[in-house]
């Protein structure tokens, strides 16, 4: 590219951050507006790419000298406002930025959603109907031969003094698949979706294979408590390799390069919320699920979990205009 078209092509951006920069000199940044502040910032990103390339192509000293100008202005105001506590950071990210992303990236969360539903609806109806098939649908092939007890008492036969090595140990398993989930990017998401479609096929058999032994409805209120937080952190990991994903795929109006920077901050962002929610979901699981509690008590506080979740995810930090505009 000449660089007077690169100047025509950039030019309306440049521009537009010197003008946010300035207004910030003014006001300062909470001065700005919420959609300004993330305009600040992506042309902010913007122009440290192009400075980048100014150099690189080795076009004219007086415009590289003027982006470099026009970089370090945004950057004392995009990073050099850090009067904020860390306290005020996390809860700012859990009260707006992790909701608020969730909800921008809430295609990638129904997909694999749907996935998961899908699948886990599909080994089930095929395990019931062909029961010798279950071990084609689990990991290394490994089913229960003889379930003669209810996944409660199959999978919390210890005591509480074993309880916080049990959530350490969830947990890390847990995080894990999350893990493998976002590194899925790197297959262009077909990884990805594997681990989520593999996650809904254990799960479809599993059911099927207790329900047939008379604790179906055991099996769904053991793993509720612990199980609405743990199956949407997982759903979120999956989104977050498919962000990342369609980055490369589909970078849109943006260069495949800043597209995949972008995409991989906010499957960041989806990726630290994912987790603390199986931080809280193998807690539960470690010491909640294990309790000897009826049936009745069990499910009623994985529905509580889940109405919260729901609320959380749909309500937590919301700003109309703002996320339209983000759409």
């Amino acid at each position: 590219m000449q660089q007077a078209d690169f100047v025509t092509r950039n030019a309306s951006a440049w521009e537009r951050l010197d003008a946010l920069v300035s207004r910030a000199g003014r006001r300062g940044v909470r001065g700005l507006a919420p959609e300004d502040v993330v305009e600040l910032g992506r042309l902010y990103r913007r122009a440290t790419s192009d400075l980048a390339y100014a150099r690189g192509k080795q076009f004219d000293r007086a415009l590289a000298a003027y982006l470099n100008r026009l970089v370090a202005r945004a950057h004392a105001h995009v990073y050099g406002g850090g009067m904020e506590t860390g306290a005020t950071r996390i809860g700012r990210f859990y009260t707006q930025t992790f909701p608020r992303e969730f909800r921008r990236s809430f295609t990638y969360v129904a997909l694999c959603t749907a996935i998961t539903v899908v699948s886990a609806i599909l080994a089930y109806a095929l395990v019931a109907a062909r029961p010798q098939d279950a071990a084609l649908f689990m990991p290394g092939g490994v089913v229960p031969s003889d379930i003669h007890k209810s996944l409660h008492d199959s999978n919390f036969g210890f005591g509480s003094t074993n309880s916080p090595m049990m959530a350490s140990f969830i947990i890390t398993n847990n995080v894990k698949v999350a893990i493998l989930a976002l590194a899925g990017a790197v297959t262009l998401g077909m990884f990805t979706v594997w681990i989520i479609l593999t996650n809904g096929l254990m799960v479809g058999v599993e059911s099927e294979l207790f329900t047939r032994a008379g604790f179906g409805p055991d099996f769904w209120a053991t793993i509720a408590p612990h199980g609405v937080i743990e199956l949407t952190a997982i759903q979120i990991a999956g989104a977050a390799g498919l962000l990342i994903a369609a980055a490369v795929v589909y970078p849109g109006r943006l260069r495949r390069r800043d597209a995949i920077v972008e995409h991989a901050r906010r499957a960041g962002v989806l990726f630290l919320g994912v987790g603390s929610m199986l931080l809280v979901a193998g807690t539960i699981e470690g010491f909640f699920s294990p309790l000897r509690l009826p049936m009745s008590i069990r499910s009623g506080f994985g529905i509580c979990t889940g109405i919260l979740v729901l609320l959380y995810f749909a309500f937590m930090g919301r700003d109309v205009r703002r996320e339209t505009k983000l759409q």
